[in-house]
């Protein structure tokens, strides 16, 4: 596959990309600053330096290409839109490039679709009140995808570790993954790179967990 990867520096981001240069795939990582690109020159990596919220700067990055990863996300927990602008960014870009499949990283920890009781009535509106920010800003970045008539899959991970790769990954299209709370970013990353060609998945949010 092409792949463009927007987050590329961080924890997810760097892991799209490294595991699919070993799968053979051609990547194109958009970045703002390179040096923070933690992946070794390779033949089939292209770094693109651009700003996320340029839909005009990105679009050479996207053109010719035939998946788009997102992994952006809030940093710490105040204030954040970087979610639900870089996506409309992106999607606008998308359109104008003529690129149609997009996967997104959002999280679990805002549905309570597929949860047990004490998790649902005790755990998350904890968990929502403590992280509200990024989630608001996630959840308006779901809402855009939703609209946005792309051939989009919604990622739900819960909480991201960087555990070593297992290949061990749960996955759910009808609500949260039960009895698991976690998962490694390589894991994720891991499961980004199948999501991507299976068109079962599009148009469709899923919830990924450890397996």
């Amino acid at each position: 596959m092409k792949l463009t990867v927007f987050g590329a520096t961080g924890g997810t981001g760097v892991e799209v990309v490294r595991q699919a240069l070993a799968a053979g795939h051609q990547v194109t990582a958009v970045v703002r600053d390179p040096v923070r690109l933690d992946v070794p020159a390779h033949d089939r990596l292209d770094v693109a330096t651009a700003d996320v919220l340029d839909p005009a700067a990105i679009e050479p990055a996207i053109t010719g290409q035939e998946v788009v990863i997102s992994a952006l996300g809030p940093r710490g927990r105040g204030p954040s839109t970087i979610c639900r602008d870089g996506t409309l960014s992106i999607m606008a870009a998308m359109r104008k490039a003529g690129v149609r499949r997009l996967l997104v990283v959002s999280n679990s920890g805002m549905h309570t679709e597929g949860d047990g009781v004490f998790t649902r009535r005790l755990v998350k509106p904890m968990l929502i009140r403590l992280l509200r920010e990024g989630y608001a800003d996630m959840g308006a970045m779901e809402e855009r995808v939703l609209d946005s008539g792309l051939d989009w899959t919604i990622v739900r991970p819960p909480r991201l570790t960087n555990w070593a790769h297992s290949g061990r990954i749960a996955s759910s299209t009808k609500g949260n993954v039960r009895g698991s709370f976690s998962i490694g970013r390589a894991d994720l990353a891991d499961y980004l790179l199948r999501a991507a060609g299976d068109d079962s998945l599009i148009r469709t949010a899923v919830s990924v967990a450890k397996g």
